[in-house]
Formats: structure tokens, C-alpha cells, sequence
């Protein structure tokens, strides 16, 4: 069955394909309705590609919008009923946009952001467009854009944030205004090893204050005024071998301690 032109579309070269979905509707599946469903998707095409192309400038290649808008317009001619009265472009227009939307909110997200807040996105991104044109020479102010999208001020931020969260920088992405190859990575923190001694400092504090005075101040001779066993066995009038089983013996003890009841500081 030819399928040719007609003045009956929007569009000029819009296919006349009514009566071919009027046959399409009564073949059995097989060989035949498979070839006639083909030439319909053929000859639809051209309108699925300038629809893509709606959407080019968003990040995604145009091949693969062509092939997003494609299964669209599969799904539209397999749903199509001509029973309805209404002309098949009226109702595949909405259902490959609505394909290609889908697709840009399913995989081209870099960090996974809810549906709602897509939306605010998109309402903030249309109406921050629309106010550029009206107040040339500045951005529109969160209460400005509010007001265009008839949102809160509260969504209107939650939306101007979603706009930084389509795609995310590279950790070895230059920074702003660097002008030293300072990358983000450069600026991220790392963990403090100081914070384990922190907490081993709180674990033993109350176990260390407890220990006999001489004890203690052998501990604090060798840990905090970092003197060797000579010179505290000297000072204390002890053999250094006396110092060494002492302070093993301290050690031994705290550590026991602390890992049979850490206490609410370990």
C-alpha cells in the first residue's frame, strides 16, 4: 500500500497514513502486518528526527536522540488507534517528546535527583530564560523567578540547585579563577589521623590517672617528655631494666583495661 503527502497535516511532508492504520488495525500478526508497520515507522521518521533535534543542545548526542525519538515513535504506532477519530501526529508528538524526556531524566542525570525535583529544575531553567530577555544585564533574583514560575521561594532554590546537579565536575577539574592548575581534588579534605589518638587519649585517661603516682610519672617522663629509660632510671634512682618492666607493665595493664570496658570515650 503506497503511503504519499497530503495537505491534511500540520506539516508538508507529513505522510498520509490513515488509511494504511485503518488496514494496519485489521491484519493478524504475521509477515504481512509487520511490513506495513514498518512502512508506517519509515514514513514517520522525518517528524521523530526534527523533534530529536528539539532537544540538541542538553548534552545528549543527536544520534542518540534520534534513536530515543525512534522507539517513540514505535510505541506511538503500536498504540495508535485510529478508532478515536484522531489524527496519528496529534498523538505521536506527545508520546516522543514524552520518550525523549524520559530518557534524559532516567540516564542523563550524573547524581540521581527525585522526579519532583527534576520538574522544579525545568520550571526554574524556563522561567530564568524567559525573565533574561525581559531585564537584559542581570541575573533574576530568586523572589523575580518565584513569581514567573508561580513557585515558593523555598522551591525556586531547591530547583537553582538541581541545575548544578545535571552533570558533575571531574575531581581533576581546574578550579575557578586558578591560575596554578588547583584542582577540586586539591581542595577535598582526608581523614585526620589525629582524631584516632583523640579518641585513644579519652580511652586510657581515666585508667592512667588511676595507676600508682610512680608509675604515672614514668609514663609521662617516657610518653610526654620523650626521655629515654636512662636518664629515667637515673632520675629516679632505678636500674633501666626496672624502668623497661615498669613501664611494660603499665602499658600491658591499660590496654587490658580499656578493651575488656572501652567506657563511653573509647
Amino acid at each position: 500500500m503506497p503511503i504519499h503527502a497530503s495537505v491534511k497535516h500540520p506539516h508538508d511532508d507529513a505522510p498520509d497514513t490513515a488509511d494504511a492504520f485503518r488496514r494496519l488495525v485489521t491484519l493478524p500478526d504475521g509477515p504481512e502486518r509487520d511490513a506495513l508497520r514498518d512502512r508506517i515507522v519509515e514514513a514517520w521518521l522525518p517528524m521523530a528526527e526534527r523533534l530529536a533535534g528539539r532537544f540538541r543542545s542538553r548534552g545528549e548526542s543527536f544520534e542518540d536522540l534520534r534513536q530515543v525519538a525512534a522507539l517513540g515513535l514505535v510505541k506511538a504506532v503500536d498504540r495508535y488507534d485510529p478508532e478515536r477519530g484522531n489524527a496519528f501526529e496529534s498523538y505521536a508528538v506527545p508520546t516522543i517528546t514524552g520518550e525523549i524526556k524520559r530518557h534524559f531524566r532516567d540516564h542523563m542525570w550524573t547524581l540521581h535527583v527525585p522526579r519532583r525535583v527534576q520538574e522544579l529544575r525545568n520550571r526554574v531553567r524556563f522561567a530564568g530564560q524567559d525573565l533574561s530577555q525581559t531585564i537584559p544585564g542581570r541575573r533574576p533574583t530568586v523572589a523575580e523567578i518565584a513569581e514567573r514560575a508561580d513557585l515558593s521561594e523555598e522551591d525556586v532554590r531547591v530547583g537553582l540547585e538541581a541545575l548544578e546537579s545535571f552533570t558533575a565536575l571531574s575531581l581533576d577539574a581546574e578550579l575557578p579563577g586558578s591560575e596554578d592548575g588547583y584542582s577540586l581534588g586539591d581542595a577535598l579534605g582526608a581523614p585526620d589521623p589525629a582524631l584516632d589518638t583523640v579518641v585513644d587519649r579519652e580511652a586510657v585517661k581515666d585508667r592512667l590517672a588511676a595507676l600508682p603516682p610512680r608509675e604515672r610519672a614514668i609514663l609521662y617522663m617516657r610518653f610526654f617528655d620523650d626521655m629515654t629509660q636512662s636518664r629515667i632510671a637515673e632520675q629516679l634512682g632505678i636500674s633501666q631494666m626496672h624502668v623497661s618492666r615498669l613501664i611494660t607493665r603499665c602499658c600491658d595493664r591499660v590496654r587490658e583495661q580499656v578493651l575488656r570496658d572501652p567506657g563511653p570515650g573509647a
